[in-house]
């Protein structure tokens, strides 16, 4: 089983069928396969091969889709990096992964002329563009991939490494998870098999393409060998012109970029006429953007998809049919969906013990897509991936049916009077408010209960900013201990991770300043 296998099939079964399409810029899946052996080959002429690493700071483009099958034909290993790092950050991840080529684009062309004089163990600078735009200290690599000699063998495979994915940093510096093909492969097909999407669908790539739920769309979409739609990155009327003039009939959209599009001043459903689905994951769906989603857009189809890094990265789907806005079932739009085929689920204690049906723990997951461990990281391997199961992190129940009900994650937990509170629960119901755009929860400081839940919101266009309506609207519907105590309102955008979520930890500092940890 290698990864690098899927574009070839889909070469033998598509051929002259579209694969990509970039700024304009379309290839077959026969013209791709092509630049995929020739990529492969051009590493081999500069010495990359079985093991090395070669990491990708790019914004989305067919040659970043292309490195993600050549990078690991040749037996190398992928470092897909967040173009949202600190400088720092990108120092510390080159160095722990021993990173000996760098591929980049002329967006990041100044960075990494800075990034050179630091000591890094990268070797080769591979310029993905223009020969025309290459700096002197890199290598074109389009010339280098046309002087070449395609490559036809695969090198390595099955449950060798196929990359290092690096997780998080908004917490100290990012964790590399170590995933093999194996793992990538059957989260590929899992969803997949899952989705009513075939070969021919075409799917947008919007959200970036360093970050695994993109990756794994990647993979998917190419199992099927259905068309590739590629944006350098998010903006959302970009996002609606292309899905409307490139017939979009798949899109990979996280929350908060649902929200940017529906909320921008231009959105226009028409041009979402075209579109079936669209797969959302990667942070909590507020319930009430997920209602206004699939109300705007007729026969709109919405799927979600919960994961991590971890586990390449699918655990569970909520399937189009499974979106249920009315009657008994609809409970299940709060839901993450059941496990994909690949995963099996439980809920933990404190100590690791499996807890029965409907009671709240911590989210663990086991299957062929888990990953091998942190690189250079035995410590955090041991107390993440036990016996297998990989503990997410996350908080949650499954009910009666084996639908998987994420409450927060744990470290966001808020502990008020004694009592959990699960931020995620609380958003979900604050953003059914009509007048609320957007909101996150945090727990703030406070003398009488330890710490009190309090809302951030960002108010739809035109709407009061009454906090009161916002507290009774939750009084009516979640306990009283749940509901915000406080309400704040913002005009500026929450401040979001490069994956999308929102950096909860910039939210609460101001209310915790001059105290030592943000928990009472």
């Amino acid at each position: 089983m290698h990864i690098t296998q899927l574009v070839f099939r889909a070469e033998q079964l598509r051929c002259q069928q579209a694969a990509t399409e970039f700024m304009g810029q379309k290839f077959t899946w026969t013209e791709t396969a092509d630049r995929v052996r020739r990529m492969a080959g051009a590493f081999e002429t500069l010495g990359l091969g079985k093991n090395d690493h070669i990491a990708i700071l790019s914004l989305n483009s067919n040659v970043y889709f292309e490195s993600l099958f050549g990078i690991p034909q040749i037996g190398a290993r992928m470092v897909p990096l967040n173009i949202r790092w600190a400088a720092a950050e990108f120092v510390y991840s080159l160095t722990d992964s021993g990173s000996k080529a760098l591929l980049f684009d002329k967006t990041f062309m100044p960075l990494v002329e800075k990034l050179r004089a630091e000591e890094l163990p990268v070797e080769q600078y591979l310029f993905m563009g223009s020969d025309a735009d290459c700096p002197d200290w890199a290598k074109p690599l389009e010339k280098l991939m046309a002087d070449a000699e395609p490559k036809q063998k695969f090198e390595h495979g099955d449950d060798h490494l196929a990359g290092i994915f690096y997780t998080g940093g908004t917490t100290g510096f990012p964790k590399g998870v170590m995933i093999d093909h194996v793992a990538l492969f059957t989260s590929a097909v899992s969803i997949a098999a899952a989705s009513p999407a075939d070969e021919n669908c075409s799917v947008l790539h919007a959200a970036p393409m360093f970050h695994m739920a993109d990756l794994a769309t990647i993979f998917m979409f190419t199992v099927l060998g259905g068309r590739h739609v590629i944006i350098p990155a998010f903006d959302p009327e970009v996002t609606m012109n292309v899905i409307a003039d490139a017939n979009v009939t798949d899109a990979l959209l996280v929350p908060a970029m649902i929200q940017m599009m529906f909320d921008h001043p231009n959105f226009d459903a028409a041009k979402l006429a075209n579109i079936q689905r669209i797969l959302y994951g990667a942070s909590p769906m507020p319930e009430g953007l997920l209602r206004r989603a699939m109300k705007a857009v007729d026969g709109l189809e919405m799927m979600q998809a919960y994961g991590q890094t971890e586990l390449a990265p699918i655990a569970t789907i909520l399937l189009p049919e499974e979106h249920v806005l009315e009657g008994d079932r609809s409970v299940q739009l709060r839901s993450a969906g059941r496990a994909a085929y690949s995963i099996q689920i439980k809920i933990v204690d404190d100590e690791h013990q499996p807890l029965p049906q409907g009671e709240i723990g911590e989210i663990c997951c086991t299957g062929p897509n888990t990953m091998k461990g942190y690189w250079n990281k035995p410590e955090q391997t041991a107390s993440t991936l036990i016996d297998g199961w990989v503990h997410t992190g996350d908080a949650g129940y499954l009910d009666e049916h084996g639908f998987l009900y994420i409450v927060d994650r744990v470290k966001d937990m808020i502990v008020t009077g004694g009592e959990n509170v699960y931020s995620a629960e609380v958003e979900s119901v604050v953003s059914t408010h009509p007048s609320v755009s957007q909101v996150a929860i945090v727990g703030i400081p406070s003398d009488e209960w330890g710490e009190a839940v309090h809302a951030i919101v960002i108010s739809a266009a035109g709407a009061e900013q009454d906090a009161e309506a916002i507290i009774e609207h939750c009084k009516a519907k979640i306990a009283g201990y749940k509901c915000p105590k406080s309400v704040s309102f913002r005009s500026e955008p929450l401040p979001l991770s490069g994956a999308g979520k929102v950096l909860k930890r910039e939210l609460r500092a101001p209310f915790w300043e001059g105290k030592d940890r943000q928990v009472n």
